[in-house]
């Protein structure tokens, strides 16, 4: 296993997505917990887009929205943070009650 000849965060978030395609996200989202933590990690997008892609599929869509959106404030390139903007979007609407809608309008206020 690459954990014991080259131990470090980024083959540990490798390991993580792996064992989510094995175990389930939760079991993912389990292993991600203590990357939270590594400063190298978390400066950078991937970590919160791993997690943001972990929680969607664990069908946390409120927490999702939030990781995309950091992730895509993390990003350097331009088509990373559309794409992470997009699954932003996606998932906050998942997250939302059947019927809600945005109308930029506040509850009981006629514009």
């Amino acid at each position: 296993m690459l954990s014991s000849v080259a131990p470090g965060p980024a083959v540990t978030l490798n390991h993580a997505v792996a064992v989510a395609e094995v175990r389930g996200p939760e079991a993912g989202l389990d292993m991600l917990e203590p990357l939270r933590r590594n400063t190298f990690l978390a400066r950078g997008h991937r970590l919160h887009a791993v997690r943001g892609h972990l929680l969607e599929r664990a069908g946390r869509g409120g927490e999702a929205h939030d990781a995309y959106v950091h992730a895509a404030r993390l990003a350097t390139s331009i088509p990373e943070q559309r794409y992470l903007n997009a699954r932003a979007a996606a998932t906050d609407a998942l997250s939302r009650p059947a019927g809600w809608k945005l109308t930029g309008r506040l509850p009981g206020k006629a514009c």
